[in-house]
């Protein structure tokens, strides 16, 4: 395991095998895990919730970690207000995002969609600071955003590698001034941030609604831009259709180059189905690539998943790689390799979230119109989401009848084409159910 967020990902996996969706989501959503020094796990837990984890919950906590590293540990539970200092936290944003930073613009498969903002990052990369600050990127998940934003720092550092750069993202920058500003630590926030050379922001629509850290951002990019070192920002939405972002920070954003991303169209699609398939030394067979081009459409990650899915077939059991075959990878594969039954739970718990409404309601019979509502946008969203039939997305809903499911996905197809709100909500439950 490379990473302590990899080994947490794996315990929360088991967790959710054997707590219910509801329960899970109350007690340890959020829940990061701080130090591992193979005798003893360190997770950031506020008292409210450790009294009652330890209470009711610690024989499943202790199992699951028993599940993933084949021996006992000793859990300790840290309140949030005495873990990780906010220098530890500007330092690990130096580092960027960990395995994305493998991300390189010769692994980036160019085509149509992306071509523009590929060929922006790489000027940007070849002469930072001078041309397009700040260079702003948006398009929806899955599409190669984050990508290049790590060759960019991969990029500038290859040809320098005493280049001060930040790579980090809109939440994290958010936890970061929080917490400078509760430990009255925020010198230390803007000495880091603008000194750095270059800043790089993933999801930086996450700033949205929050004040503090609009106000400390704003100044950073008029310090930074004032003495021409670059700013890169990533988002999922157009700068002008974020929400509750200072019209001060959009102008500013305006300064420089706006760049969208398009879904792939075929051609791109089947290059990079190419592409990964040489980088994992297998041979699939054209038709076969291209019925994976022709039903995975929108987004490049289940693409590579699908892809690694029918790698591990050959390599673990032998089978032989055919349509059946792919169809199957694709539909026992969710975006980033969620399989889909979690990525359907997942779904519904953010889809209640959003609406304010409880799981057990959306899956039930309840029929009053904000639970309603929220039933049809949660299976639309799985029905954008995987290759699941109408039939089988009957199941997560107690076995409704299908016709129900048609016209909720009818209707909702209508209303996201005239609503750009309801549109951006959807797009909203979709990532953080994927991402979380």
């Amino acid at each position: 395991m490379e990473s302590l967020k990899e080994m947490w990902n794996l315990v929360c996996k088991e967790l959710k095998r054997t707590l219910n969706e509801v329960i899970y989501d109350i007690w340890f959503d959020n829940i990061e895990m701080i130090g591992f020094d193979g005798e003893n796990v360190e997770l950031a837990v506020s008292e409210f919730r450790k009294k009652t984890i330890e209470k009711k919950f610690g024989s499943e906590l202790a199992a699951a970690f028993r599940s993933v590293l084949g021996f006992d540990v000793n859990i300790i539970m840290t309140d949030p207000e005495k873990a990780a200092p906010v220098t530890a936290q500007i330092d690990s944003a130096d580092k960027g995002t960990g395995t994305l930073d493998v991300n390189t613009f010769d692994t980036f498969v160019v085509g149509s969609s992306n071509r523009f903002a590929c060929n922006a990052a790489k000027a940007v990369a070849d002469e930072p600071g001078v041309k397009y600050n700040p260079l702003f990127i948006w398009g929806s998940s899955g599409l190669g955003k984050t990508h290049l934003l790590c060759a960019i720092k991969n990029a500038i550092l290859e040809k320098d590698p005493d280049k001060n750069i930040i790579l980090t993202r809109g939440e994290d920058l958010v936890n970061l001034i929080v917490d400078g500003i509760r430990n009255g630590t925020m010198n230390i926030v803007h000495d880091k941030l603008r000194n750095c050379d270059v800043l790089l922001v993933d999801d930086i629509q996450f700033i949205a609604g929050k004040p503090s850290t609009q106000e400390e951002f704003f100044h950073t990019i008029n310090t930074l831009m004032a003495d021409n070192r670059q700013i890169v920002l990533i988002s999922d939405t157009p700068a002008k259709n974020i929400p509750q972002i200072e019209e001060r920070i959009k102008t500013r954003i305006e300064q420089g180059l706006i760049a969208d991303i398009q879904p792939p169209d075929f051609e791109t699609r089947l290059a990079i189905i190419q592409r990964k398939a040489a980088d994992l030394g297998l041979n699939i067979p054209q038709d076969v690539a291209e019925f994976i081009a022709e039903k995975v459409k929108t987004n490049i990650r289940q693409l590579e998943g699908t892809v690694k899915k029918i790698h591990a077939l050959v390599n673990l059991e032998g089978t032989s790689i055919n349509i059946a075959m792919a169809q199957n990878a694709i539909r026992d594969l969710a975006s980033d390799g969620v399989p889909v039954n979690e990525l359907v739970n997942k779904i519904i718990a953010e889809t209640a979230r959003t609406f304010g409404v409880e799981v057990p309601d959306i899956v039930s019979r309840k029929k009053d119109n904000k639970t309603a509502r929220a039933r049809q946008v949660a299976i639309y969203a799985i029905r954008e989401s995987t290759e699941l039939t109408q039939q089988e997305i009957c199941e997560f809903f107690g076995g409704k009848d299908r016709t129900t499911i048609h016209y909720a996905i009818n209707k909702m197809g209508t209303m996201v084409e005239r609503d750009p709100s309801l549109r951006r909500n959807l797009e909203n439950i979709i990532k953080n159910a994927k991402e979380h």
